[in-house]
Formats: structure tokens, sequence, C-alpha cells
């Protein structure tokens, strides 16, 4: 059980440190989303 939880600390610890890594992937995935969107849109 001791293994779980320090397993769970050091992965916790890589999400916390790459949470802004992540943040900006998922801000450049909806923008890109959102551009086709409108874009397809636009075209009709």
């Amino acid at each position: 059980m001791q293994q779980v939880m320090d397993g769970y600390r050091g992965l916790s610890l890589l999400v916390w440190l790459n949470a802004d890594r992540l943040f900006t992937l998922g801000t450049i995935i909806v923008g890109l989303f959102a551009g086709a969107f409108l874009g397809s849109v636009i075209i009709r």
C-alpha cells in the first residue's frame, strides 16, 4: 500500500509540474477546433 501511495504522489508531482504545458496544449487544441468550426460555418 505504501508503494501505491508513493507512486500516486510521484504521479501527482509530475502532473503539477507539467500543468502549464497541459493547459497550453488544451488551449491550442480548443482554438484549432473553434477555428475549424467557424471556418466551416463561414464557408456555408
